[in-house]
């Protein structure tokens, strides 16, 4: 009998873009900054089913910033705008913004964009980054949840 590979949407999303990408995180330095069931823990688990070495941080993590600066790939979830900065990221690191926050009618990520667009060697935007992604796997889990009913 065939396994169960039904993942949450956000998280097989960001697996899918990597893959789209081409990047073998095996080894890699993955920080996630946020726990939700729903993105942070899924995504490390994802990343840890990969290879790659999981550092999960959260609003009581001291000193976010030595955690983040040693990402090869930092993933944020953390429903703060613009929490991650220049000086929080390592030259060449991959940045994927899980945030959605509205600031003043405009839609925002957790990460400062603009600030990282010329450090990160790959960086998602906010909105058209991960939301998409998102809308995808869910097509995909539904569709596949389609195709596991129809062969009973």
């Amino acid at each position: 009998q065939k396994r169960n590979t039904m993942h949450p949407a956000t998280p097989k999303g960001i697996m899918t873009l990597l893959k789209h990408y081409a990047i073998d995180v095996k080894g890699m330095d993955c920080v996630i900054v946020g726990r939700s069931n729903i993105v942070g823990f899924p995504v490390a688990r994802l990343l840890m089913d990969e290879g790659a070495t999981i550092t999960v941080c959260h609003r009581q993590t001291k000193d976010l910033a030595s955690h983040t600066r040693q990402a090869d790939v930092l993933v944020v979830a953390s429903g703060k705008p613009h929490l991650i900065t220049k000086d929080m990221v390592k030259k060449g690191a991959i940045i994927i913004d899980v945030g959605v926050n509205r600031v003043d009618g405009k839609l925002m990520g957790d990460v400062d964009f603009d600030d990282l667009k010329d450090i990160a060697s790959y960086i998602t935007p906010v909105p058209k980054g991960v939301g998409p992604m998102t809308i995808n796997a869910l097509l995909e889990n539904t569709y596949e949840l389609y195709l596991s009913h129809i062969k009973q």
